[in-house]
């Protein structure tokens, strides 16, 4: 069963600008796992694969994940041909942004790999983040790896 249609419906939506609603990501629920806290961005590994935050654009200089700045990850799996990665933020749990993307090899959308670290919903202000390297099979998402970060206000 192929869902590269369903997968690409959704980052489609994404890319056209359709905000992801919040309380439609907070039905998805959180990921598992751990990761490191903070500015950085060294990921867990699990499951067949890791996942690191790596800087784009860094606006302050200060070599940390801020509100504004563009950031996008180190893939790294055997698992799978196809990974993807998602990002969830939240100030005080309420997700205020959200963004997935295909980290693979012919993915047809390879800009939306940076992801801007703000939104309608997020205009500012810390707020923490989880990133998931995650693989679809079947009718199920299969889950690789994960980290967490605080990105500054």
């Amino acid at each position: 069963m192929n869902h590269r249609p369903a997968l690409v419906a959704s980052i489609a939506l994404v890319v056209l600008g359709i905000a992801i609603t919040p309380a439609a990501l907070a039905a998805k629920g959180a990921p598992s796992g751990g990761g490191r806290h903070g500015g950085g961005g060294s990921g867990t590994t699990g499951g067949g694969g890791s996942l690191s935050l790596v800087m784009v654009t860094d606006l302050n200089g200060n070599g940390t994940p801020n509100w504004g700045d563009t950031v996008t990850f180190n893939v790294s799996t055997t698992a799978t041909t196809q990974p993807n990665v998602s990002l969830t933020c939240s100030q005080n749990g309420k997700v205020v942004y959200g963004a997935v993307s295909g980290f693979y090899v012919g993915y047809p959308w390879p800009w939306t790999r940076s992801m801007t670290l703000s939104s309608t919903n997020w205009s500012g202000g810390a707020a923490s983040c989880v990133a998931q390297l995650y693989y679809i099979s079947g009718t199920s998402t299969v889950n690789l790896a994960s980290t967490s970060f605080t990105a500054g206000a």
